[in-house]
């Protein structure tokens, strides 16, 4: 199975906060992501883990905070980052996203923005098991967890979704049911998709019941409805889902759709982190 987007991080040897619940990222992780340097500790992007309960998944799953800087504005925009195959949320990140989203603000590049990133399990970001549905996590209680920290505005709504490989497909299955309550996206942001192309090779996910229900699902068949939302789309020609994304190039033709020599994984995601954040900058609510 290809991982989508995980950078290999780890956390460990960490104790959440008995008063916030929080954990702070060890300095491998921190240089990892990207965010150490000899920049003031006031000016830094800011990686926070937390735990919480989902009661849509039945679980305590990781809610991973990145933000551009320590202080952050009341209401802070807010993307989803929605992690590949096997990985989590503590590995969602390409290497180096922090480092460039708190360079482009510190700079006035981009507008502040932050990232939020949930455990989603390897379901594909729906349902597959009864009591675990990661897309309802994203839809009902992500929201509630970000206007609680004061992040994302009076709704708590995401105004982006980002995802790598598995992550990719659920971003564009999010940002439909979000079309479908109304209240699209802003902006989606697709590294290397998981645009799978045959029933026989997704099946060996076991994401689905069966050709159906993953027709049900499958972004290129909904290219026309998900046209609406200024969309990225970024993956390597000598990866496996070329094939499907290219497919999905030609039918929507995305603001941004590039492809270039790499393979699937962190090696050609960190070579296009920049791109990324100037695409989702660019689609930052002005009155957040």
């Amino acid at each position: 199975m290809l991982i989508a987007g995980a950078s290999g991080l780890a956390v460990t040897g960490v104790a959440a906060s008995a008063a916030t619940g929080q954990l702070p990222f060890g300095n491998a992780l921190q240089r990892a992501l990207g965010v150490a340097s000899s920049t003031p500790a006031s000016q830094l992007g800011t990686p926070r883990v937390e735990r919480v309960y989902s009661h849509a998944r039945g679980r305590e799953v990781d809610l991973v905070l990145m933000l551009p800087a320590r202080a952050h504005q009341p209401g802070l925009p807010m993307s989803l980052l929605l992690h590949g195959l096997h990985g989590t949320a503590r590995s969602a990140a390409p290497t180096g996203l922090l480092k460039q989203l708190s360079s482009e603000v510190a700079r006035k590049a981009v507008p502040p923005y932050g990232f939020v990133a949930v455990d989603g399990g390897d379901n594909y970001w729906h349902e597959v098991r009864r009591g675990d549905d990661p897309m309802a996590m994203l839809l009902e209680e992500v929201p509630q967890w970000l206007r609680a920290r004061g992040l994302a505005g009076h709704d708590g709504l995401p105004f982006a979704v980002t995802g790598m490989s598995m992550g990719g497909f659920g971003a564009l299955l999010y940002t439909r049911r979000r079309i479908e309550r109304r209240q699209p996206p802003d902006a989606v942001a697709a590294l290397a998709p998981a645009l799978i192309t045959s029933w026989t090779e997704m099946n060996k996910r076991h994401a689905f019941r069966d050709a159906a229900d993953w027709g049900s699902m499958d972004p290129l068949r909904y290219v026309d409805q998900l046209k609406s939302v200024p969309t990225g789309i970024w993956c390597g020609t000598e990866d496996s889902f070329i094939t499907g994304v290219r497919r999905y190039i030609a039918e929507s033709q995305p603001m941004v759709a590039y492809t270039a020599r790499g393979k699937h994984g962190d090696s050609f995601n960190r070579t296009v982190v920049p791109s990324v954040v100037g695409f989702l900058g660019k689609h930052v609510p002005r009155t957040a």
